[in-house]
């Protein structure tokens, strides 16, 4: 007999199978024994369905408004901008000239710079460097100077020296005024000049710093009307020192030599007699001289600068402009020795024998007087050797009569050491061109 009844210790829960397999029969008789099934037209139901492990769905809402509007303010927006972006290209000129068309103003910035900036130290010194016009009977000119105490200004020999006795000089100041000046004094051995203007001059008197401070490496500026270009503002730095350069003239009376101050600012023809000022506006040497490819050192010479600037030391120039200005006249320092140019040894030899009336050593002079023989040879000047005549007349010159120099110096074969007091040549007559 068939079993068509389920036993008690059967369970009455369903069977859950993983997704993909199917359920399994169900018996023919419920556990009661009496066939099951449900209604007419009544679908049959499982005993769980999905919708009771889930929530309810939620309910539908109405349409968002203020994402509408936000949407609609955008597209108003394109659609305006695209409308105007239109109109421009329809309306706009087809040269490319636009009436309305404006650029901004200037904005308001400050002029000032500090005091010890290119810009300040130049603001500083303009107004006290004039230019030099010069014409002689068949020279002309222009130079560069700076107004000193007393309405001065100085500049170099060179510079006036084409006027002669019979040219003029017009001085032309930072402002745009002019007027006309002489000469009161010159002196071709240290292409030095003093110029005095008419009238009252209004120009400020420059400062005068101190040369000996001046070290390599110093920041300076130059200013001054290279090739007539007037209030040219160069910078660079001091290169080297102590240079002996050949400045003025050639030959004659205009040769000069200097212990010049060496920089690489830019310096050029018309430079002349312009200052050399550092970073604190004053006057630390005379710009005088360039150096040329393939030529002389001379400022007159037409060529551009190749940084290789040359400025006589302002200490030099203080003392130098102070007897242009006294006397008319400058005195030349010296120690009483004729130098052997044919000697090609170490140092400086002094001649042995008189030469085109020159002694070798000038009897009772300040050589003579410290124990220097004619064919000595000079060794050093104050601890800085020598070595040729050169080094050692722009040296003497650079010292003011009076001062004192220790020579080291050999003497049949010692060396020796001796204190000479600079002497000065014989002031020439006081006769300004």
């Amino acid at each position: 007999m068939t079993d068509n009844t389920r036993s008690h210790g059967a369970s009455d829960r369903p069977e859950f199978l993983p997704a993909g397999h199917e359920a399994p029969q169900e018996p023919s008789h419920d556990s009661w024994g009496a066939r099951w099934a449900p209604p007419p037209g009544v679908p049959r139901q499982p005993y769980f369905t999905e919708a009771a492990f889930t929530e309810a769905a939620p309910e539908p809402r109405g349409p968002n408004l203020a994402l509408f509007t936000a949407l609609a303010v955008v597209i108003a927006l394109v659609a305006g901008g695209v409308a105007s972006w239109g109109t421009f290209l329809l309306t706009r000129p087809t040269s490319g000239i636009d009436p309305g068309y404006t650029l901004s103003g200037p904005s308001s910035l400050p002029t000032a710079r500090p005091p010890g900036s290119v810009a300040g130290v130049a603001a500083k010194v303009l107004p006290s460097v004039v230019s030099l016009e010069v014409k002689g009977n068949s020279e002309a000119g222009t130079g560069s100077g700076f107004v000193i105490k007393g309405g001065y200004v100085v500049t170099n020999n060179h510079v006036v020296a084409v006027s002669g006795q019979v040219g003029n000089i017009r001085v032309r100041y930072n402002d745009g005024t002019s007027a006309a000046a002489r000469v009161v004094g010159r002196d071709p051995n240290s292409d030095i000049a003093v110029v005095k203007p008419d009238g009252t001059v209004r120009a400020p008197e420059l400062a005068l710093g101190n040369s000996d401070g001046a070290v390599v490496g110093d920041p300076v500026i130059a200013v001054g009307s290279p090739l007539g270009l007037t209030g040219t503002v160069t910078t660079g730095i001091i290169s080297s020192l102590n240079r002996p350069v050949e400045a003025g003239g050639s030959t004659g009376s205009d040769y000069a030599l200097i212990n010049a101050i060496q920089t690489d600012a830019a310096i050029n023809p018309g430079n002349s007699g312009g200052p050399l000022v550092n970073t604190a506006g004053e006057v630390i040497g005379v710009n005088s001289a360039i150096a040329t490819v393939g030529g002389g050192s001379l400022l007159g010479q037409q060529s551009g600068s190749i940084g290789l600037g040359f400025a006589i030391p302002v200490n030099q120039v203080r003392r130098i402009a102070q007897e242009l200005i006294t006397t008319g006249a400058a005195r030349t320092s010296r120690i009483g020795i004729t130098i052997d140019q044919n000697y090609q040894g170490e140092g400086v030899r002094i001649a042995t024998e008189t030469e085109g009336g020159a002694v070798p050593v000038t009897p009772d002079g300040p050589a003579a007087k410290a124990g220097l023989r004619a064919g000595d040879v000079i060794l050093e000047v104050d601890g800085r050797p020598v070595s040729d005549s050169r080094e050692l007349v722009v040296t003497i010159r650079s010292k003011a009569p009076g001062d004192q120099v220790r020579l080291r110096f050999r003497h049949d074969g010692e060396v020796r050491t001796a204190t000479v007091t600079v002497g000065a040549a014989p002031a020439p007559s006081a006769a300004p061109s």
